[in-house]
């Protein structure tokens, strides 16, 4: 990688420090002074490349996996920049599909590989593409390969890879900041932060993933605007939310959505009871939860977004059916009330799919069942589809300090056993909260001929 000190001399700026906006020029980084190769890049990335440029159009990677290859690290996606229109992409590619209607985009398919190529755009300048608050409302004004340079979100992220030449293109201060351990906003911080507010908890997922530092401009702008998050549609939130807890890097960018206080506006009901922890719980079960789940993807084990929804919000949860088992209602029942007002508020800010909310509420409402062993529920609890969730979220509470080592042991052997055993250890349970409560006799109604008679 090119030294910080080379960089700037070969980037042109404005004096006294002014935006590198100024100067249209671009930093132009020769094949020989990047460490970029054709073979780290997806052979279908190249294809696309080399199918855009002999039809005569641009092409370029551009993005995270220009700034993940820069830094070593392996792109999980491919994207690609190019001046020729969606439609004319799309007439290039079979196996392609337009996507998108504030920003309409090609997704062109390999298997399971998706390259996706995106047309070069420009600013939202026009009034009717932003809306009273300044956020983008329609964003398909096609520009040059400069003007969607400045409309990137972070300087890491406006570095393209030119297939012509293998140069990278360097419009706004990228390779400094790389160099320097920044992430750092393009243009004015309100405004960029207003268009889009997405962008500060991208900043935060950075941050965790990549071990860089934020500019203090940068920085200070997500304290500042941070309940613009409130803004953003549940559904796109909600797609945010896998994206900063299933990256793998859960826990460091859970602790950072709490310290620029945007946690609280993405769940505020779990927010709200963080700041009453006791004896480090309920932050601990939750960070614990957060802590395994980095462990399962670092390991390519699966993680179901219905489970970290459960950790999220247990704590919310646990609290409601105490307070409704204190006004009289019998446990179960109670769990099953709170987690249903628990979600229904919780979506307003950040949408649950009921694909992952049924399974979440399973996983809640079976704990209070996985503490009934007696008689025949060990057997119908073992059976419930989703037993070993539950299971596992019952070890989870145990690891993060309440009580229910003793349950945990018990049913990890019960899974082991066979029939005959598994019966032996519900009976060595003892008979006392298995005996049936004697059935009070119904009244009967006198018959009609004594009625009668009388």
């Amino acid at each position: 990688m090119l030294s910080l000190n080379k960089i700037f001399n070969k980037l042109v700026r404005g004096k006294n420090g002014q935006n590198p906006q100024q100067a249209r020029e671009p930093l132009i980084i020769p094949r020989s002074e990047h460490t970029i190769s054709r073979k780290q890049i997806s052979q279908h990335a190249l294809k696309v490349l080399y199918t855009l440029k002999e039809g005569g159009y641009e092409a370029y990677l551009v993005g995270g996996c220009v700034r993940d290859l820069l830094l070593g690290y392996e792109p999980k996606d491919f994207d690609v920049a190019t001046n020729a229109s969606p439609e004319q992409v799309h007439s290039l590619f079979k196996r392609s599909q337009l996507i998108g209607r504030r920003f309409k985009l090609v997704h062109v398919r390999f298997g399971r590989e998706v390259i996706e190529v995106a047309t070069f755009r420009a600013p939202p300048e026009a009034k009717q593409h932003v809306d009273t608050q300044g956020r983008i409302m329609q964003d398909n004004v096609f520009g040059t390969l400069e003007q969607d340079a400045w409309r990137r979100d972070f300087t890491i992220n406006a570095l393209y890879y030119n297939i012509r030449d293998f140069s990278i293109i360097d419009y706004t201060g990228g390779m400094a900041d790389l160099n320097a351990g920044l992430i750092r906003l393009i243009g004015d911080v309100e405004t960029r932060y207003r268009e889009d507010p997405v962008r500060m908890l991208r900043a935060c997922r950075f941050l965790a993933k990549l071990g860089l530092k934020l500019d203090k401009e940068t920085e200070q702008g997500i304290f500042d605007w941070a309940h613009l998050i409130r803004d953003i549609p549940p559904a796109r939130l909600f797609d945010e939310t896998l994206k900063l807890y299933l990256s793998g890097q859960a826990a460091m960018t859970h602790d950072l959505l709490c310290h620029y206080g945007l946690f609280e506006h993405l769940y505020p009901q779990t927010a709200a009871l963080l700041h009453e922890e006791q004896d480090g719980y309920p932050r601990t079960m939750l960070m614990k939860a957060l802590e395994n789940t980095d462990i399962r993807i670092s390991a390519n084990k699966p993680v179901t977004p219905a489970f970290l929804f459960a950790a999220i919000l247990w704590e919310p949860v646990r609290q409601r059916t105490v307070l409704l088992m204190t006004n009289g209602m019998p446990e179960i029942p109670a769990m099953q009330r709170a987690s249903s007002e628990i979600i229904g508020e919780q979506i307003q800010r950040v949408a649950i799919p009921k694909r992952y909310s049924l399974v979440t509420r399973d996983i809640w409402t079976l704990q209070p069942r996985l503490l009934k062993r007696q008689g025949k529920r060990a057997f119908k609890t073992l059976l419930h589809p989703k037993f070993r969730a539950a299971y596992d979220f019952l070890a989870l509470r145990a690891d993060a300090g309440e009580p229910l080592a003793e349950p945990v042991e018990w049913w990890t052997k019960f899974q082991t056993e066979t029939a005959t055993q598994q019966q032996a250890m519900v009976d060595s349970l003892g008979n006392e909260a298995s005996v049936k409560k004697p059935r009070r006799r119904r009244r009967r109604r006198p018959s009609a001929k004594k009625t009668e008679q009388n």
